[in-house]
């Protein structure tokens, strides 16, 4: 089955891209590498009245990704990835509609092409509307800010994807949606969104970077002692998650943004899921055979009031952000649900002497409840006392720090990022070597991890990694 559907798929694309290729226009091209919208126009046509103009883009690449650790194990440890990967992006438009669709190309997965955006829009004058699967991207942070918490993230190749690109648009996941927005003047938008089920973010669940604390859902104890009977018990883990794809699990929002003066303002409200799952685990012992425990994944909902704020300040560009998010927790107690939190981000940046060019971002949550928390240790099931956010900090702080530098007429670029976790006393150091020449790019990279082993970076500190990739976009 999987076959035909590829199969299909690619009779699809040769029909479209032959019945355009026989109108006999040329190529053009687009050098921004990050950019997934089809880039090459291809040419126009006529029909009921309407110029219907067709382009047609995309990009191949090859990479290989080595860790440093297989390396120190010998040659047969080492897997150097998927390689080869590319990318199709279609793109149809008139005066009053535009339709997308963007392919990705994985050889090693099951599904050879698989569908990474495809959607429709309408222009009617100063309102518009979107239908189909999309990445959409709220606030106004460079990355990860809070506002921008529409499509759930592939948590399995975040850092290798940041290791050499400015934008995490490839991590994220495109969800089914309705999106509209009405323009009011020149500097005015408001808009909407609907999504009609949900989707978590994706996080592994063995191999070198699920969490720790997946691994301790995922590795439960074959035993367990309860007192004061001074055997050891067998212990039976059933893993319960719940069909997110009905209605009950929509998701909606509104946006409005606007200039006032040299400011850009946004203010918007978003009812949703948390991308990451909360567990309720529930015991029941079956004296003296077993003890069967329930892991119940919960995805918990919660409203989201936010603002954001965008200006060049004495040279420097600033952006910052700010929500509250409120679940149902609303008195700390329950281990099930997330506290409440607020969550900002504030960052600049600026050309520095000699032309090096310097981009901060501070991220941080606050819990609220902290003091109402419970335990973070499996055996507090028993007494009902375990909590999903057991042992975690007040605060979460994260700063991102990226410097870099451009030389031979901006063809070379050497770039360092560096991400510092402070509560956890963690941190993450990329490197990276940037060769671009038109619409070629070769690029080697790295990450390293440094800190304590149970911060969220440090936990990864037997994942340093080299990357070395070739790309070339049409």
């Amino acid at each position: 089955m999987k076959f035909y559907k590829n199969f299909l798929i690619v009779i699809i694309c040769s029909l479209i891209s032959g019945n355009i290729f026989a109108q006999d226009f040329g190529f053009g091209f687009d050098n921004d590498d990050n950019d997934l919208s089809a880039s090459g126009n291809i040419g126009s046509t006529t029909g009921g009245g309407s110029a219907i103009n067709f382009s047609v883009g995309g990009k191949v690449s090859a990479s290989m990704i080595g860790y440093i650790d297989d390396f120190n194990k010998g040659t047969v440890s080492v897997n150097l990835g998927d390689i080869f990967s590319g990318r199709l992006n279609f793109a149809a438009e008139t005066s009053i509609a535009e339709g997308i669709i963007n392919l990705k190309i994985e050889p090693s997965e099951p599904e050879l092409i698989k569908i990474d955006e495809a959607y429709a829009r309408a222009f009617l004058g100063n309102f518009d509307i979107t239908a189909g699967i999309r990445k959409l991207t709220w606030g106004k942070a460079d990355s990860m800010g809070p506002l921008d918490v529409i499509n759930p993230l592939d948590t399995s190749i975040i850092y290798t994807e940041m290791a050499d690109n400015s934008g995490l648009l490839g991590v994220k996941i495109a969800r089914p949606l309705i999106h509209a927005s009405f323009r009011l003047g020149d500097f005015s938008k408001i808009e909407g969104v609907f999504v009609p089920n949900f989707e978590p973010h994706y996080i592994p669940t063995e191999g070198r970077w699920t969490p720790a604390q997946m691994k301790m859902l995922a590795d439960i104890p074959e035993t367990i002692t309860m007192p004061p009977l001074p055997m050891e018990i067998p212990l039976t883990a059933h893993h319960i998650k719940p069909d997110t794809d009905s209605l009950n699990y929509f998701q909606a929002g509104l946006r409005f943004t606007t200039t006032v003066s040299s400011s850009d303002i946004g203010i918007q409200y978003y009812y949703g899921r948390k991308h990451q799952p909360a567990v309720e685990i529930v015991a029941v012992p079956q004296i003296p055979t077993n003890v069967d425990v329930y892991l119940n994944y919960k995805y918990n909902p919660y409203h989201q009031i936010g603002i954001d704020y965008a200006q060049v300040l004495f040279g420097f560009n600033i952006r910052a952000e700010a929500a509250v998010n409120i679940t149902e927790d609303t008195k700390g107690d329950d281990g099930s649900i997330y506290n409440p939190n607020i969550a900002w981000s504030l960052g600049l940046d600026r050309s520095l002497f000699w032309g090096i060019n310097l981009n901060i971002q501070a991220n941080q949550s606050i819990m609220l409840f902290h003091d109402k928390l419970g335990s973070d240790d499996f055996m507090s099931v028993m007494t009902e006392g375990f909590d999903i956010e057991g042992g975690m900090s007040l605060t979460s702080t994260r700063v991102n720090f990226l410097i870099s530098k451009k030389f031979f007429r901006d063809e070379l670029e050497l770039r360092t990022a560096f991400i510092w976790g402070v509560e956890d006393k963690d941190c993450l150091i990329m490197p990276a070597i940037i060769w671009t020449k038109d619409n070629l790019r070769f690029t080697l990279a790295g990450g390293f991890f440094f800190g304590d082993s149970e911060g969220q970076l440090g936990q990864y500190k037997d994942n340093g990694f080299v990357k070395i990739s070739m790309s070339y976009s049409f």
